[in-house]
């Protein structure tokens, strides 16, 4: 599920994959393509993800952008990739932070 600004409900986490590049694929679930312009990654118990989701969630609120959160715990090969480095905002598909989430830098690069 993707936000939309006001859109104050959690996101359903869900795994996507990685293309055999190690780049991000695009974001689908089934046969729905997902266009979220943030992806936050992060897992359960995870303070820093907590932090991480309520700067997303209100920049992209503050931006209008539509952004998706996707679990470790749902995908072996996102959890391979990122184990280390949660929580991981990616920003059209490119990492734009990881561990701590810059709202100004976020911000920026949403406009």
């Amino acid at each position: 599920m993707s936000h939309r600004c006001g859109d104050r409900r959690r996101p359903a986490a869900f795994g996507n994959g990685q293309s055999e590049q190690g780049s991000p694929a695009p974001v689908s679930r089934g046969d729905v393509a997902l266009s979220a312009r943030v992806i936050l990654i992060g897992k359960p118990g995870c303070h820093l993800c907590d932090v991480a989701r309520e700067v997303v969630e209100t920049v992209c609120a503050q931006t209008d952008n539509e952004w998706i959160e996707l679990s470790l715990n749902d995908d072996p090969r996102l959890a391979a990739r990122y184990a280390d480095q949660v929580p991981v905002v990616l920003v059209d598909g490119a990492v734009h932070d990881v561990f701590r989430v810059n709202p100004q830098r976020l911000r920026a690069a949403l406009a």
